[in-house]
């Protein structure tokens, strides 16, 4: 972890910098959701073009001042801001502005206000604030960061974490704000977003920018409908949309306020930020030319986009059915347990076959889930030795291209998902993708049904063990946890950065949480994570990578 208490312009510029790095890797998966309140473009790419507006404003300051660089990047976000939730972006950037103004560096309780003026000024931005949508994500996680700087006003790391907490629970519970969002049983786009940004500001703050190459963001499940599916409003009378309408506005004394005032009367979902100079404005309307003509009477305009949202309303759907069929490489993956099955799709998994451990499928049921993927170059992960033999007969019963990646652990199945790459060929990512395999470790705890001894080691029946690899039996003990510890030091945590526990569908997750704390005492330069995997059989399956 890092050890510095404040933080210069440069770090602070760099605390973004991951956070932009963080939020790329998601914009796919966040365009996928973006289904609220109309389809009127990528959020997720919206938002990620904006923080690369930001970041090249940043990289053009040589000052070292936290508000030297926080009023270059709000005016970074202002220029570049992109769609409804760019706009609001820069805003969420002006208020943080605003509330560093002054400051040399940055600190825990510094960090903690300016969030807090950061969504203050995103709500203001708008002249119909909406709850359920990313305003209500950032004012949560600012609300929770203020909470945090009361009694531990020094730590910028504890007041981050507590926003990103409090951020990710703010996406679940969208759904229940938003009707539209419950019925298309997904998050707010935009909410998603900024919970990426604010998880890739800790991971620096935490010094994990290496992990951060090998991982991806977590897609929020909605919290209402069990997970997070991507599909249309089926049930929503269609409605014409107009046009999205998107400038910037620049003259001289001009007045965001009295603007946006003006063109609430012309259209809807009106976003206008900006300062006397310069305004940049959002507006959904059925008369883009009114509000061009009352735009330019006041000044320049640039960047100007208009999209007909009846037209994206109609092929909106299509689009997001096609995406799927129109890449050329899937995943199929065998697993066992609902929370592991949830991992395994947050990550890309195109299809999941039920199985594992006694419960193996057949190459029927395999090849049937080849067969459903769109995709005509398929890689399949067994995750069970057992099963990578059934696995491989599949590909002599497709005419679809098949190669097996030999996973033989969860864990193994886990870390070949991250490395893989849609963009890559396919011997390219079976070589990645084993590479990453070789990188991990895998223990899983579980019950022995007898009585033996294996190199040395004892069993009774009835006793916890646990395995190592899936191959060699490495600790027994007559307590669960107590069998753990024991593998775990027998393995060695020398080189392990990540130990993540999957806990099984018989463990209760308070009694997890013990194990995990215990864990982290024991271990304090570890990062120690903790999933419900749900799985049968075993009462930890644990990943050392």
């Amino acid at each position: 972890m890092r050890q510095l208490v404040t933080y210069d312009g440069q770090e602070f510029r760099n605390m973004f910098a991951a956070a932009s790095t963080w939020l790329e890797k998601s914009v796919p998966d966040i365009n996928a959701i973006n289904v609220f309140p109309v389809p009127d473009g990528d959020t997720g790419t919206n938002m990620f073009l904006t923080m690369c507006a930001v970041m090249e404003e940043a990289d053009r300051v040589s000052d070292h001042s936290v508000t030297t660089m926080a009023k270059a990047m709000a005016q970074g976000a202002l220029m570049g801001a992109r769609g409804n939730s760019g706009v609001i972006l820069s805003q969420f950037f002006r208020g943080l502005a605003k509330g560093l103004d002054g400051k040399e560096f940055l600190d825990g309780a510094a960090w903690a206000m300016a969030l807090s003026e950061a969504s203050r000024a995103a709500y203001k931005g708008l002249s119909q604030p909406v709850e359920g949508t990313m305003l209500t994500v950032i004012r949560d996680a600012a609300k929770a960061a203020e909470e945090i700087a009361r009694t531990n006003p020094g730590d910028i790391t504890s007041i981050t974490e507590a926003a990103v907490k409090a951020a990710k629970e703010s996406v679940a519970r969208t759904p229940l704000l938003l009707p539209v969002l419950r019925e298309a049983g997904v998050v707010d786009a935009g909410g998603q977003g900024i919970y990426v940004l604010f998880e890739g500001i800790l991971c620096y703050l935490k010094g994990e920018l290496e992990i951060m190459k090998y991982r991806k963001p977590e897609l929020i499940a909605a919290g209402a409908s069990g997970g997070a599916v991507v599909g249309g409003i089926g049930s929503e009378t269609e409605e014409a949309y107009g046009y999205c309408t998107n400038f910037l506005l620049e003259g001289s004394k001009l007045n965001p306020d009295k603007i946006r005032k003006r063109l609430e009367r012309k259209g809807k979902s009106v976003v206008v930020v900006g300062d006397e100079n310069t305004v940049r404005v959002h507006i959904h309307t059925y008369d883009p030319g009114g509000v061009i003509k009352f735009a330019t009477s006041l000044g320049t305009l640039h960047q100007l986009q208009i999209q007909n949202m009846d037209d994206q309303h109609v092929t909106f759907l299509e689009m997001q059915q096609e995406r799927l069929s129109k890449l050329e490489m899937g995943v199929v993956a065998v697993v066992s347990g609902d929370g592991l099955a949830e991992v395994f799709r947050s990550l890309g998994a195109a299809a999941i076959v039920p199985g594992g451990q006694t419960m193996n499928p057949s190459v029927q049921e395999i090849l049937q889930a080849v067969e459903a993927v769109p995709s005509q170059k398929v890689i399949v992960l067994p995750n069970n030795k057992n099963i990578i033999p059934a696995a491989s007969q599949v590909q002599s019963l497709t005419s679809k291209e098949v190669v097996v990646v030999p996973s033989k652990t969860i864990p193994q199945g886990i870390a070949a998902l991250v490395a893989f790459n849609y963009e890559g060929t396919l011997e390219e990512n079976m070589q990645a993708m084993e590479a990453a395999i070789a990188a991990v470790k895998t223990l899983e705890v579980t019950t022995a049904v007898r009585s033996t001894q294996i190199k040395g080691v004892k069993v009774k029946q009835g006793q916890a063990i646990v395995i190592l690899d899936d191959k060699d039996l490495i600790a027994a003990a007559d307590d669960v946890v107590e069998a753990l510890m024991a593998g775990l030091d027998t393995v060695g945590l020398e080189g392990v950065e990540i130990v993540t526990l999957y806990y099984g569908k018989g463990v209760e997750a308070s009694e997890a949480e013990r194990v995990v704390l215990e864990l982290r005492n024991r271990y304090p330069d570890k990062q120690v994570e903790l999933v419900f995997g749900g799985q049968p059989n075993y009462y930890y399956i644990v990943s050392l990578e």
